[in-house]
């Protein structure tokens, strides 16, 4: 297992070195509803996430009584 996470973390690491000296100036334009949409896409995933979980944080602020548990 740690064999493969080696070669995982070499390989990695290479192509981002890579990516940092192959890299060429971009004349882009960035619109001003690019940012809504990075915005958009955040809020999804944390929605997403909060009601997947849902159960899991519920049980975080509630409490089961030990009588009930018991019986």
């Amino acid at each position: 297992m740690s064999h493969k996470l080696k070669y995982f973390a070499v390989t990695a690491a290479l192509f981002i070195a890579l990516s940092f000296t192959l890299e060429r100036s971009a004349y882009a334009y960035v619109d001003p509803g690019s940012s809504l949409l990075m915005f958009q896409t955040l809020s999804a995933i944390v929605t997403g996430a909060l009601f997947y979980l849902r159960r899991r944080i519920k049980a975080l602020f509630t409490r089961t009584s030990a009588n009930k548990s018991a019986e």
